[in-house]
């Protein structure tokens, strides 16, 4: 006769077998797999069928201080983490959270506190980059897993792509080890999954549906520069640069898994240093780093530097504060300069980058065009057309 411990539910009309899955690190993960009344019979006998707890359908409640399995009759499709909080010490769990947020570490405290005691509340992307190798992101990552165990889930850039969510959109964490999300649209859905309150589900072979989200996202590279598409002025990003580990202790994760309880004790009575000031709880000018400031400056659009650099030449070499110009003005300008670009490029940096506004009305205006018979090589020229004008005040603070 079969294990009696085995257990199965039903929610709705579909029954499945609950199953705990080895995998190859030694751990097990929960697995709902779909049976049917005729195996059971089958297995059990018609006389001594087992226990088969009945659901209405499944929700995803989050929740690691209060968690309940069954909701209003709704099978919780979150999982419980099993770690019970007990008062203790727990250094190398420190010292891993100094060496990640090194001097915003109590930021870093706040950041895994709000994880453990408001799990649906919306965090910025996580992202460590570092270079070198031996610098404990991948470390990181583990012990996110160990502590929220099956609400945390690896990802691949592949998967991230994938049509298919249904295994990942119901986590607290979706983690990313070498991430490199070049593409556009992939730097777009990453931005728009870190503030969504709902998400489509699909499944291969079922219907879309739609669902509350809550994952965080934590990614690593080892590209320090390029590693997603991150746009001047973004505020979904806290971006860390990770230095190399002084030592390398081959026991480090067992020793954060045997700390976890007295952290969560701890998580459970620490007072927040920081109070909600974004929809993503921090003010983004605590979590702004050099790191990122890296990233934007190398993702910026190098028409955009370019004309930059056009206009600063101007301002200078005929002592104005601003110039104004319709785009057609500056594509010679830039050409003779040895710039390929379109005039398309131009249009989308004053539009869309700098979100400029041209005069209402087709105006008068003073503009430059080169003259060589003249030392500075730019010579004004009267024109007429709905016109953008750029000071120097708007370029210093492009940070170019």
């Amino acid at each position: 006769m079969a294990d009696v411990k085995e257990e199965y539910i039903r929610v709705g009309t579909s029954l499945y077998k609950l199953a705990h899955q080895p995998l190859a690190n030694g751990t097990t993960v929960l697995r709902r797999i779909p049976w049917s009344f005729g195996t059971i019979r089958q297995d059990y006998g018609k006389s001594h069928t087992p226990p088969i707890k009945k659901y209405d359908g499944f929700c995803t409640v989050p929740s690691h201080t209060d968690y309940h399995k069954e909701i209003d009759g709704f099978y919780n499709l979150y999982e419980p983490i099993t770690h019970v909080p007990v008062e203790g010490e727990f250094p190398d769990i420190i010292k891993l959270m100094r060496h990640i947020f090194g001097e915003q570490f109590e930021l870093g405290l706040d950041y895994m506190q709000l994880l453990y005691r408001q799990p649906t509340q919306k965090l910025p992307i996580l992202l460590l980059v570092s270079e070198e190798r031996n610098t404990g992101k991948t470390t990181f990552l583990n012990f996110l897993k160990a502590v929220f165990q099956d609400n945390t889930t690896f990802n691949t850039n592949e998967d991230f792509r994938s049509q298919f969510n249904a295994d990942w959109a119901g986590k607290l964490l979706i983690v990313v080890d070498e991430v490199l999300l070049c593409r556009r649209e992939d730097s777009e859905r990453l931005k728009n999954l870190s503030t969504a309150q709902t998400y489509k589900v699909e499944a291969k072979g079922k219907d879309r549906q739609e669902v509350n989200f809550f994952a965080k996202f934590v990614l690593c590279s080892n590209n320090e520069l390029f590693p997603v598409i991150i746009d001047m002025g973004e505020t979904r990003y806290w971006v860390r640069k990770v230095m190399r580990l002084d030592s390398d202790d081959t026991n480090f994760l067992q020793k954060l898994k045997e700390q976890i309880p007295a952290f969560l004790y701890y998580l459970q009575h620490r007072p927040l240093s920081t109070t909600k000031e974004s929809r993503m709880w921090f003010n983004p000018a605590l979590i702004r780093t050099e790191a990122l400031e890296r990233i934007m400056q190398s993702n910026r659009n190098h028409t955009e530097i370019d004309i930059v650099e056009l206009l600063r030449t101007i301002m200078e070499s005929q002592n104005v504060d601003k110039v104004s110009f319709i785009p057609q003005d500056l594509l010679p300008l830039l050409s003779l300069n040895g710039v390929k670009v379109e005039l398309w490029h131009i249009r989308k940096v004053v539009k869309e980058l700098w979100r400029l506004k041209p005069a209402p009305n087709a105006l008068s205006y003073t503009t430059y065009q080169y003259d060589y018979s003249k030392p500075s090589k730019y010579g004004a020229i009267n024109r007429v057309g709905r016109f953008y004008t750029v000071t120097k005040e708007f370029l210093y603070t492009l940070n170019i």
